[in-house]
């Protein structure tokens, strides 16, 4: 049985004569085409761009900037002589669009370069998620974080505390966020509070509020972050940072459901759930006098650990495309895609400072690439070509090529198994076997 394959959505904005022209024989070549005026793109999609790029369009670059920067595809540039005269048009061109064509159409060159442009865009398409709301979403796909987000599920509708656990940067605050979004509490107020990065001396003004003169400066009253969410949740993060002395008030008001304003004597009832969240070692904090065991068991009713980031091989392209497109509006570049070896650089990099350190290192290639791709000398990583490990044996050799077979078919393909598999030419159930072997996923 034959399969029809896909359309191609070719989309031309605004075209010109000898665009139109052109349409017909790409029509009988396979490309579903549309046309519009740049005003009246609105939400239309498409796998390939072509835009007529004219001076106007330079001197307001916003516009095409946004086009491109949305639509998540490939766009190519349609000029004229007299636009190609116009100063900084080739640095436009470089920086926003696949590639280029001057009028008239040479037509071979054309269906040439909207297939490298297709082929192009479906590469950049699998590692990118479309994500309104960044800040509120745990991306990924690795084991780790799919049992990461079957656990929230079933806690999220809980009133019960939870202790949110793992290494700096694994998202802690993102998993707090994600158990208020799925509860009953969604409504009303997510309040977080730092405890490590506010002084100590105002701590106890900051979550419990204060009457007006209360003490030197208190020139009115004051309402506490814990009476701020009331109805809703309160996430301490670095809690193992808090003062034993606000431990106790803590607790106090954990038992009591009910606080005291700095200065005040009037029992104020609060309804909040608490999360808390911690990178430091709890339990050894509780032996070392140093964190209140009654709190610890308060706190610690239902527990989440987030993993390192080292531990998510299949998710760091995914992540990395997704901080391209992030950041790019911030950058003012065009989101850009990675090399093969700033995959793989990013591969063997240990992440010690997880996936705010890959954010942070994407934001920096974004500033610091030159070409179309950001390379691994721009995330500040070393390329496969510039390490030089010391003479092993060769079944060490032989056990770290395997391995990283493994994590380079994993960031191409994390969303499907079976074609991770069939890439390097193995059965699924050994792709899992040497999976599990090197500990990946």
């Amino acid at each position: 049985m034959s399969v029809t394959p896909a359309p191609r959505r070719l989309l031309v904005v605004d075209p010109c004569d000898d665009c139109y022209a052109l349409l017909p024989g790409l029509r009988a070549a396979g490309w579903e085409v549309d046309s519009c005026a740049l005003e009246s793109v609105g939400d239309r999609s498409c796998d390939v761009g072509l835009l007529r790029l004219q001076p106007y369009h330079l001197e307001r670059p916003e516009a095409v900037k946004e086009l491109i920067g949305r639509s998540g595809t490939e766009w190519i540039a349609v000029l004229s002589q007299d636009v190609l005269r116009l100063q900084n048009v080739g640095d436009f061109v470089c920086e926003w669009f696949f590639d280029f064509h001057t009028l008239p159409f040479d037509v071979a060159r054309v269906q040439v370069t909207l297939g490298r442009a297709f082929g192009m865009a479906r590469l950049r398409g699998k590692g990118y998620t479309q994500v309104d709301e960044p800040e509120h979403e745990l991306l990924g796909d690795s084991r780790p974080i799919r049992e990461l987000r079957k656990l929230l599920s079933k806690l999220a509708p809980t009133e019960s505390p939870v202790l949110i656990r793992g290494d700096s940067g694994t998202g802690k605050e993102l998993v707090a966020k994600t158990l208020h979004r799925q509860s009953q509490r969604h409504a009303k107020p997510f309040v977080a509070i730092n405890c490590g990065a506010i002084p100590e001396h105002l701590i106890q003004s900051e979550l419990f509020g204060h009457e007006k003169g209360a003490f030197t400066g208190a020139h009115q009253r004051k309402i506490g972050r814990i009476e701020a969410a009331n109805g809703g949740t309160l996430f301490l993060d670095e809690i193992g940072d808090l003062p034993m002395e606000l431990q106790a008030n803590l607790l106090r008001f954990l038992q009591e459901k009910q606080i005291e304003r700095v200065g005040g004597s009037q029992p104020i009832p609060v309804d909040v759930r608490v999360l808390a969240a911690t990178h430091v070692d709890l339990e050894a904090a509780v032996a070392k006098g140093a964190f209140r065991e009654d709190l610890y068991y308060r706190l610690n009713v239902l527990q989440v650990v987030t993993a390192p980031l080292r531990e998510r091989h299949g998710d760091i392209a995914m992540l990395a495309n997704h901080f391209s497109r992030f950041y790019s509006q911030e950058t003012g570049r065009r989101p850009r895609s990675f090399s093969d070896d700033a995959l793989v650089a990013m591969g063997e990099h240990a992440w010690p400072g997880n996936v705010r350190e890959l954010a942070n290192r994407v934001r920096r290639g974004l500033v610091l690439a030159e070409g179309r791709q950001i390379e691994a000398a721009d995330l500040g990583l070393q390329g496969v070509q510039a390490i030089s490990p010391p003479m092993a044996t060769l079944e060490d050799y032989k056990q770290r090529a395997e391995r990283q077979a493994l994590c380079d078919v994993l960031n191409r393909h994390s969303d499907n198994m079976s074609v991770a598999a069939r890439v390097l030419g193995i059965s699924r159930p050994t792709f899992y076997r040497l999976l599990h072997k090197h500990q990946i996923r």
